[in-house]
């Protein structure tokens, strides 16, 4: 698997790529994660589809559930031939200094104040993880053409992830 872990961030951005591909304003979207060799030999029509270099390619799934995000993620459980799973959303960053404005009652109020607070930044993010624990995350800030990355970005979305592996 380390072949797989050390392909989790390409994958991540590959990701990243086709979403964005489709705009802003997007619903959550998950997507299985599968060994690429696996793939072309269950499905090799797929060989013009798929980059046969890549350790790792991404399907995209049925669109989740309207509602509670967690939820939706406790019901999943993936067939042994999926190595991992990304979910891409659309979030609301605020920079350290203005987390301390967000109320505490819940997390639908918390949205809310972040999402009209002055220094809102809407944002796409990937999370992506492997069964054996490896996380890749992705971040791009919607008026920016930077793309930020680091495994650690969204650990509670991580390990939300990884629990529908267990």
């Amino acid at each position: 698997m380390i072949e797989s872990s050390a392909a989790l961030p390409a994958t991540a951005r590959e990701i990243e790529e086709f979403t964005s591909s489709g705009g802003w304003d997007q619903p959550p979207r998950l997507f299985a994660i599968v060994a690429t060799e696996h793939l072309l030999r269950e499905q090799p029509d797929l060989a013009a589809q798929v980059d046969p270099a890549a350790p790792l390619t991404p399907i995209a799934q049925d669109e989740l559930p309207a509602g509670d995000l967690g939820a939706a993620l406790a019901g999943i459980m993936w067939p042994d031939a999926v190595l991992g799973c990304a979910l891409v959303q659309e979030i609301v960053t605020l920079p350290p200094e203005a987390e301390a404005d967000l109320p505490e009652e819940s997390d639908d109020a918390m949205a809310r104040v972040a999402a009209s607070h002055p220094s809102a930044r809407e944002a796409r993010l990937v999370a992506a993880v492997l069964r054996d624990g490896t996380a890749a995350c992705v971040i791009r800030v919607r008026d920016l053409d930077e793309l930020v990355e680091h495994p650690k970005l969204a650990p509670n979305l991580t390990d939300a992830l990884l629990s529908t592996f267990e």
